[in-house]
């Protein structure tokens, strides 16, 4: 509490004593007139009120005189404190007014040393600036006489040459140049041929490899288009009463029936290799099931066809999954699947496609490229062929169609689908791979198969074409008749006549044989002297 407030408030309690007492003895003087005995008993309480009252302002006053006192000491005490405070607080300030000027001091001490400093530089620039002016002077003077030197040797040398500025310097020039040009082309011609070299050592390293890397089987089994029947008498089921079975049938499936005298066996014939193999499957279930009728059929045909187009979509993925691709488009995927029921060759498309891949992403990873854009290509790159009869065009053109269709946004990709026969001019390296996996699967042994009288009789041709030429001695049909080695006679044939009769040979093979893949045409034409030391 504060001690002033403090001593005002006995104070103002002494003074309340005291009024109290003034109060009764008031009213004492009120009352009526007592008797003697009451007068004498109220004077008695009358000195003790006037006592007890003065007791009491007496307390009050002492009380108030302490508390008075009480305060004055707090109240010096709280000014001595406030006053240290207010010094602490001065002499903090002071010391910081002290600071900042010694800084303040420190600054100005710096900045006159770098004025300093730079008065300093300021004459040595001054100094240098002057040297320089000088010394540019001197050159000036030097290159002044410098030119007129040269200028007066050059007189002399043309008065002693007789060849004029530019004469010379034309000479000079040509003989440059052709100094130049003869050492240029030797370097040329030796780095050519070190790439040359190392080029086909190279190739023939990465597809040996590729080839020794990957082994696929060697031979894929045909597309079967007959359904075993258990007896003859499930023919007539087949057949109907007027007909009526077999209609129905080959008007659901798109596909002929033939149902002759062959024992145990119906034969299913259709152009498209998908609706035959649905055929097939819907007969064999007709016949195991029994119900041989034309709403049976029906329900059997879309059955069937819905299986078989969720099978296509199986195989399809599951191919992508071998080649370790990323996930086409649907309808690519469903291409791939149909490629199962094709067949070149007796070679089934879908596991060539495959091996090509497999072939392109090794080769590639010999050669530095990307291996799975390389896998991609080569998976792709037969893709036209599941709908080359439903589109015009060769299977290349119609497979980088699809594949730009749906979605395929890979330049490389599409370059290589349209490209890889040579059908669009070859700039990239992923088609390259492309088209030499596309080879090494196709002619690699027992991937397609003939039969041996078709097989002699193709080299048999082959060989009698370039025999039909003058000059010609002798043709071999080599390589399973994917090379023609052709000797000519050397004093029949010029060289000139030689390079002539490789492209004519070339030219009368594409009109007259019909073959697959391609045919090299080697023509050789030698002279050879031999005589007998005895």
């Amino acid at each position: 509490m504060d001690p002033y407030l403090a001593a005002g408030l006995a104070v103002a309690a002494a003074v309340l004593g005291a009024a109290c007492a003034y109060a009764v003895v008031r009213l004492r003087g009120r009352t009526p007139p007592p008797s003697v005995l009451d007068t004498a008993r109220f004077q008695e309480e009358l000195r003790h009120a006037q006592a007890k009252a003065d007791e009491l302002v007496e307390k009050a006053r002492r009380e108030a005189d302490g508390i008075t006192r009480e305060a004055e000491h707090k109240a010096r005490d709280e000014a001595l404190r406030r006053r240290e405070e207010v010094n602490r607080e001065l002499e903090a300030a002071r010391t910081e007014a002290r600071e900042v000027e010694r800084r303040a001091e420190k600054r100005e001490d710096a900045a006159d040393q770098k004025a300093k400093e730079l008065t300093r530089k300021e004459r040595q620039l001054e100094a240098l600036q002057k040297k320089l002016a000088e010394r540019k002077e001197g050159l000036e003077k030097k290159s002044a006489r410098l030119d007129a030197v040269l200028t007066e040797q050059t007189q002399k040398l043309h008065e002693l040459t007789g060849l004029s500025r530019e004469t010379a310097e034309r000479m000079l020039l040509e003989r440059l140049e052709r100094e130049l040009s003869e050492e240029m082309a030797g370097r040329i011609r030796r780095q050519e041929e070190r790439l040359r070299q190392d080029a086909e050592a190279k190739g023939r390293e990465v597809l040996a490899t590729a080839v020794q890397r990957y082994a696929a089987v060697h031979t894929a089994g045909a597309t079967v288009s007959t359904v075993d029947i258990p007896s003859d008498d499930m023919k007539g089921r087949i057949i109907g009463r007027e007909g009526r079975n077999i209609r129905t049938f080959e008007k659901a499936t798109g596909v002929d029936v033939i149902v002759d005298d062959t024992p145990g066996v119906v034969i299913v014939s259709a152009f498209d290799n998908v609706r035959r193999e649905t055929a097939r499957l819907s007969l064999a279930k007709l016949i195991q099931d029994g119900r041989i009728h034309p709403s049976r059929i029906e329900e059997v045909v879309a059955e069937t066809q819905q299986e078989m187009d969720a099978h296509i979509l199986e195989l399809g993925k599951q191919a992508v999954l071998d080649a370790d691709v990323p996930m086409p488009h649907e309808k690519i995927v469903q291409l791939l699947g149909r490629l199962r029921f094709r067949t070149s060759y007796s070679q089934n498309v879908l596991q060539h496609s495959i091996e090509v891949a497999h072939l392109c992403g090794l080769m590639a990873g010999e050669l530095g490229l990307n291996p799975q854009l390389a896998r991609r290509c080569g998976l792709l790159h037969d893709v036209g062929k599941a709908a080359d009869h439903e589109m015009e065009g060769g299977h290349p053109k119609v497979g980088a169609e699809l594949a730009r269709r749906y979605g395929e946004t890979s330049k490389e990709v599409l370059h290589a689908i349209a490209g890889h026969h040579d059908d669009v001019t070859v700039d990239n390296i992923y088609t390259v791979l492309v088209a030499a996996a596309d080879a090494i699967s196709a002619s690699r042994p027992g991937a397609r198969r003939e039969t041996l009288e078709k097989y002699v009789k193709r080299l048999e041709e082959l060989e009698a074409v370039a025999c039909g030429f003058p000059a010609v001695e002798h043709a071999y049909a080599i390589q399973a008749g994917r090379e023609l080695r052709v000797i000519v006679n050397a004093h029949k044939a010029t060289d000139a006549d030689a390079v002539r009769t490789c492209r004519e040979i070339a030219r009368a093979i594409e009109q007259q044989l019909d073959y697959p893949g391609e045919i090299k045409v080697t023509v050789i034409r030698e002279t050879r002297a031999m005589e007998m030391a005895k």
